[in-house]
């Protein structure tokens, strides 16, 4: 009996070593994979960003521009290099180039938020938008964008540019505060019921919007269909200036999470008896998830199942270990969203489908046979 309980807190020891990254590799170890992965992913990513730069209804000769770009971005270069066509160097500077920064930023921030709520709630479904953190948001933005000349002008005057981003990050956070507040009894969060009140903040949220559109006037109507649809139409460098602090910050303090969400896999109680800090842990993890996520909608629109579809990929091929899961989630993130942008201005060329539409119709059924094998191996 003695000998079952040394092996069996050997092979927890073991695990929670593993976890936490305290252990040397071990054979079976997806480490090695995991950092193949990454390397491959950001070579790959590489190569979509140059593809997405160069097509397009105007064929951009990108590789001849692009070693003048760092140039006109310090401000040493002049407005058009000598020798270069001046149609393309617009085109790539001034259409192209924003629109896939910011592609990739949103990109990378829904799938690491997807990745961080997942390890935070220790399901494969948990999402920003299926909880209702996207709706939040983007009431907070179409307050500002049908009220920031009314009653809300002097705010508006106030933050400037940044106003939208900060009230989509003010709505997205009151929103997941909320359902971590209902979903949350005796220290223990029920996803079931996070979900359920996901969809039902979403239904309220998406109510009050209703009436906003409906007392938004034209202009402000087209500014409500171009965040609700999902679209990277209309990039411009003043849209990255006003999101990339947000996105940036999230993205270099998640990092620093892989440890704990690696441990809350085995339980909150045991996280905690660990050394874990686990309330801080999730007060942390929600705040950058509100941040990024109210950041993106209010640049892009709602772009759904990014955060789902990235996470449940990688966990399938290099494992749950957020020290890994993490990096490739914002790599893998930014290459799909850039890839899915390219096709939506492409397609019904020279008109442009919301890139939601894309995103949607390849993670639907994504997300649907999430739950026909989850149902499977719970038996349910």
């Amino acid at each position: 009996m003695a000998l079952m309980s040394e092996t069996a807190l050997a092979g927890r020891s073991g695990r929670l070593s593993s976890l936490l990254g305290l252990a040397d590799l071990k054979h079976g170890d997806r480490a090695p994979l995991a950092r193949a992965v990454i390397v491959l992913l950001a070579a790959f990513t590489c190569i979509v960003v140059l593809g997405s730069l160069a097509i397009g209804p105007i064929s951009v000769p990108v590789l001849e521009l692009l070693p003048h770009v760092p140039s006109y971005i310090l401000g040493a270069g002049e407005q058009v290099p000598d020798g270069v066509s001046a149609r393309d160097w617009i085109v790539l500077m001034d259409i192209r180039l924003p629109r896939v920064t910011l592609g990739a930023l949103i990109g990378a921030a829904l799938a690491v938020s997807g990745a961080v709520m997942q390890g935070l709630f220790r399901n494969p479904l948990a999402d920003p938008g299926i909880v209702g953190v996207s709706a939040g948001a983007g009431l907070g933005a179409a307050a500002f964008i049908v009220l920031g000349n009314s009653l809300l002008a002097p705010v508006m005057a106030l933050l400037g540019i940044y106003a939208v981003p900060l009230a989509a990050f003010g709505g997205g956070l009151a929103t997941t505060l909320l359902l971590y507040r209902i979903g949350t009894r005796g220290g223990i969060t029920s996803v079931a019921t996070l979900l359920l009140a996901g969809i039902a903040l979403g239904a309220l949220t998406g109510a009050i919007t209703g009436l906003l559109v409906y007392v938004a006037d034209d202009q402000e109507l087209r500014d409500l269909q171009f965040w609700g649809l999902g679209s990277l139409a209309g990039s411009n460098w003043q849209k990255v200036a006003s999101a990339a602090p947000i996105i940036l910050a999230m993205l270099v303090c998640v990092p620093f999470l892989a440890r704990g969400l690696n441990a809350l896999t085995l339980g909150e109680a045991a996280a905690s008896h660990i050394g874990i800090k686990v309330q801080r842990l999730k007060n942390l993890s929600i705040l950058l998830v509100a941040a990024a996520t109210g950041a993106c909608v209010a640049v892009s629109g709602g772009i759904g199942f990014v955060g789902i579809v990235v996470p449940h990929l990688l966990r399938l091929t290099i494992g749950p270990d957020h020290r890994y899961m993490l990096p490739a989630a914002a790599l893998l993130g930014a290459c799909l969203l850039i890839a899915a942008d390219t096709l939506a201005r492409t397609l019904v060329a020279p008109a442009e489908m919301p890139i939601g539409i894309i995103t949607a119709f390849a993670g639907a059924p994504f997300f649907l046979w999430i739950l026909l094998r989850k149902r499977g191996l719970t038996g349910l």
